[in-house]
């Protein structure tokens, strides 16, 4: 394992163009670089598919890249996001259950982009397939960026309030499973599971607190505390529960580019912390060591 400077500025949640990200892993990186942060983690939702490009940009450019992934559950109606750290990107049990996460991603997709357009809304499904980069992990995003594209919506956040909202009548669910099993195959997959934004209130239902004794049990290694999401409020419930469970409290930005106003190294993860999750799953960083 890498040693980690105890002043190493390092963001555990990025997203790319692999998933609904504007800007390609290496692009990422670059920002990363630009904005003074010594490692970064690439978690694009339900998609390992950009790890190479941005282990090479990493090389290049002296970031140390930590290859992860944001896997989309589900549980009695909430919405619960993990990400996974240092998989083995071959695991077939993941690889597979990802594979139906996206195929479910882009039925539901396709759905909606119908919907709209019978209601008159400037949006096909060519024009969505255009916003993405091939192999992408599909998601409302897209649907926003033509929208905003067309000049039905200034931003992101404004077609999500109306049309894309998860109570809108456009609204289509998909295939998410449950968040114990997301753990368990990330654990044997030979990575670390950690709770993403679980208090974040305006995504709408906060993860029920009584789950996260479950995703203990299932072997959850951290909780994300620190997120731009997260009131105060709900970063000091998350701190206390990370106390109370032993779990890793992790601090990141959720980039997205262009897509959402978070900046890179907004929030931060400990140097202390990210060797815990090395050591736990025994795996490699990507790129230069800080």
């Amino acid at each position: 394992m890498p040693r980690l400077a105890p002043s190493a500025r390092i963001d555990l949640h990025v997203h790319s163009t692999h998933s609904d990200g504007t800007e390609t892993p290496a692009q990422v990186v670059r920002r990363a670089q630009e904005a003074g942060l010594d490692v970064v983690a690439l978690t694009d939702h339900d998609a390992v598919s950009g790890w190479e490009e941005a282990d090479r940009a990493g090389r290049e450019r002296g970031v140390v890249v930590v290859p992860g992934l944001e896997m989309s559950c589900s549980v009695g109606g909430a919405s619960v996001h993990l990400l996974g750290y240092l998989v083995d990107p071959t695991d077939p049990d993941l690889l597979e259950e990802l594979g139906r996460i996206r195929r479910s991603r882009d039925g539901r997709l396709r759905r909606m982009v119908d919907r709209l357009a019978e209601a008159g809304f400037p949006v096909s499904w060519e024009e969505v397939l255009q916003q993405t980069s091939a192999g992408a992990s599909l998601g409302r995003p897209h649907i926003a960026d033509v929208l905003v594209l067309r000049g039905r919506y200034p931003d992101r956040d404004a077609a999500f309030a109306d049309v894309l909202h998860s109570s809108s009548p456009f609204h289509v669910a998909h295939y998410a499973p449950d968040p114990r099993r997301a753990v368990e195959l990330v654990r044997s997959a030979g990575g670390a599971a950690v709770l993403a934004h679980p208090f974040a209130a305006a995504r709408g239902r906060a993860v029920p607190r009584e789950l996260l004794g479950d995703l203990v049990e299932a072997g959850l290694a951290g909780i994300e505390v620190d997120h731009r999401d997260h009131d105060g409020t709900g970063r000091d419930l998350a701190g206390r529960l990370a106390t109370r469970h032993g779990l890793l409290p992790t601090g990141s930005s959720d980039y997205h580019g262009s897509g959402k106003p978070n900046r890179l190294g907004e929030h931060t993860t400990q140097p202390r912390v990210l060797s815990a999750l090395l050591e736990r799953t025994g795996g490699q960083l990507l790129g230069a060591s800080p």
